[in-house]
């Protein structure tokens, strides 16, 4: 069965994860008894998570004309004789009002009737809350019918968390197995090290006849061959006294060396630190008690109007990386000045003003740690700036996670270590839905 993605917006998209089948439809009978059949409308509203009732309501009310579907057979009817590119496009209307997400166009929705019979929808990636417009025909149908109430969640939950401890159980069985292999190769190999002495003197030599190289030798002979685990490769080292002198000598002229590469090293650190001292007024700019310089301005402001100097002069996101090493301060600071440069005046929608300047921080998140700083400047920036930022924290993780500019274990990483220190705060509140469902996410992968 042919399958696109939810969602015109995302047609194009050749890794969105969220698909339905194509609609198929029938026309039947003739004359005045002529009527439409959506032949697979059951497997559309599965892969929508919505009744098919719903799907076939709206058609009927937004045609004019009568529908039906049938429980028991699965068929849905709409009277008249109606082209599937038209229920295509009323289809891709009802998934924008009753399916996607108003915050951030996920499709992973539940429909929630509240106490004062309005519908909302609950977003399982950022938690927002969109309200649906009850003006539509459809909510009246949606009031008398609700969705049923999922079941099993738990039941759920119970069987990936037992089979989370059965993969745990299994490596670490793996592992005491490895070490259970390791320790028996030592043994073998300790076993073929005692009996060399008495092989060499079957063959006729004596102990005497050869100097036994130094103790530290020896000691080094014997951890190589603990730690080698082929034990098809026999090490050889000549025991002559000739070669345990050239031996001891290479010791001594390495160990001069590293001595004198020391004290030059040393020596060049003092003088280094002897030119780099500051002022008396320079160091007292920069105390914790007077953190502003000259220009009456903290070391951050600093960092942010430079950066925005820059920005405005159009530094290029190939040589951004550059530029704010150049800059002074920690990594992590300047990360955080960066990315306040870059959202500067924008009052709402910042979930969309960060994938306008994607291509900046995808030069700023290339490994783990860059990715972890530039989530510690989403947390700076969230938690000191304006309340649409903090609710829409969420919004902008879900962007940058869609776009792989974030990866899910350092999300993941990061929301705990956050939790940890201070699980009150309002950002984690905000992000914990969307780390939910990342969570969830992966373990429905594994199972699939």
């Amino acid at each position: 069965m042919a399958l696109q993605n939810i969602g015109a917006s995302n047609s194009d998209d050749a890794f969105y994860r969220y698909k339905m089948p194509r609609m198929l439809t029938k026309i039947e009978g003739r004359g005045n008894g002529i009527k439409t059949n959506v032949v697979n409308m059951v497997d559309i509203a599965k892969a929508l998570a919505r009744p098919p009732s719903y799907t076939t309501k709206y058609f009927g009310n937004e045609l004019g004309a009568q529908s039906k579907f049938d429980e028991k057979s699965g068929t849905a009817l709409v009277n008249g004789a109606h082209e599937t590119p038209k229920l295509a496009g009323l289809l891709e209307n009802f998934i924008k009002k009753y399916v996607q997400c108003y915050g951030c166009g996920n499709p992973e929705t539940e429909v929630i009737i509240t106490k004062t019979q309005m519908i909302q929808l609950k977003c399982a990636a950022c938690g927002f809350l969109s309200d649906v417009d009850m003006r539509d025909k459809l909510t009246t149908f949606i009031l008398k019918n609700p969705p049923e109430t999922k079941k099993g969640s738990k039941d759920k939950k119970a069987m990936r968390r037992a089979e989370k401890e059965r993969l745990k159980e299994g490596e670490a069985a793996d592992e005491e197995l490895k070490k259970l292999k390791k320790e028996t190769k030592k043994k073998v190999s300790s076993k073929d090290a005692s009996a060399k002495p008495n092989s060499k003197k079957k063959h006729g030599g004596s102990d005497e006849d050869h100097a036994s190289p130094p103790r530290s030798h020896v000691n080094v002979k014997e951890e190589e061959e603990e730690d080698d685990d082929d034990d098809d490769v026999q090490w050889q080292t000549d025991t002559s006294l000739e070669a345990a002198q050239q031996r001891i000598q290479e010791q001594l002229n390495a160990a001069t060396a590293e001595m004198v590469m020391l004290s030059t090293v040393e020596s060049e650190k003092k003088s280094k630190a002897a030119t780099q001292t500051p002022s008396p007024k320079a160091a007292a700019s920069v105390t914790p008690e007077n953190p502003k310089t000259e220009n009456g301005e903290t070391n951050h402001e600093g960092l942010v109007r430079e950066v925005k100097t820059n920005l405005k002069k159009g530094v290029t996101s190939s040589k951004i990386q550059s530029f704010l090493g150049s800059l002074s301060g920690s990594p992590q600071e300047v990360i955080i000045a960066f990315y306040e440069a870059l959202l500067d005046g924008v009052e709402k929608g910042f979930a969309k003003e960060v994938i306008k300047k994607k291509s900046y921080l995808a030069a700023v998140a290339q490994d783990e740690e860059s990715q972890l700083r530039l989530l510690g400047a989403i947390e700076e920036f969230s938690g000191k700036s304006n309340s649409v930022a903090l609710k829409e924290v969420a919004l902008v993780l879900k962007a940058l996670y869609d776009d792989d500019l974030l990866e899910e274990e350092y999300i993941v990483q990061w929301y705990n270590k956050g939790v940890a220190a201070n699980k009150d705060s309002k950002i984690w509140r905000n992000v914990k839905p969307f780390v939910e469902w990342l969570k969830s996410a992966e373990s429905e992968s594994e199972e699939e």
